[in-house]
């Protein structure tokens, strides 16, 4: 499995890195004016090129695949068909992908979830295919793409305690 392979299946899926990228965009536009997209694509292609990623995004979308071809054993296979709102598993795998890059990818994807921007809202939306798992990782790869530029902006401000010990 490579960063290229994880690519081509997000494209099969209906999900590009430039999409992602969007929505890491719009995410830390607000701390950091001299961002670029090119930027965002950079950070979510870092992301993708982690193993632990990759398995990650392989193991959600083989699920959602494998419900599309109603393959799944029953309760999981209606419990996923209706995207059953207590189901959480999908949540649970996707935060895997947040938890690489910190609190601040906890919170992006808390967010993410809830609003649902961009291609995240046409995936959970979508009723011609299933996309359980494939939504909420989509808002594991930008929280963490995007908790990944906020690591490294040596131009957000430093809110660290000073102790003086006189």
């Amino acid at each position: 499995m490579t960063e290229e392979h994880m690519i081509q299946l997000l494209k099969k899926r209906g999900v590009t890195v430039e999409q992602i990228a969007e929505i890491v965009f719009k995410l830390q536009k607000p701390y950091n004016d001299q961002l670029t997209e090119d930027e965002c694509v950079e950070s979510v292609l870092a992301v993708l090129a982690k193993r632990e990623v990759q398995y990650t995004l392989y193991a959600g979308i083989a699920l959602d695949e494998l419900a599309e071809k109603k393959l799944l054993p029953e309760p999981l296979q209606s419990i996923l068909e209706v995207d059953e709102p207590l189901f959480g598993v999908d949540e649970t795998l996707a935060l895997g992908i947040v938890h690489v890059y910190g609190m601040i990818g906890l919170t992006s994807f808390g967010y993410l979830d809830k609003e649902k921007i961009g291609i995240i809202r046409d995936l959970n939306d979508d009723r011609s295919a299933v996309h359980v798992f494939l939504d909420d990782l989509v808002c594991g790869l930008a929280a963490a793409a995007s908790a990944r530029i906020a690591h490294q902006n040596e131009r957000a401000p430093d809110y660290s305690v000073k102790i003086r010990l006189d």
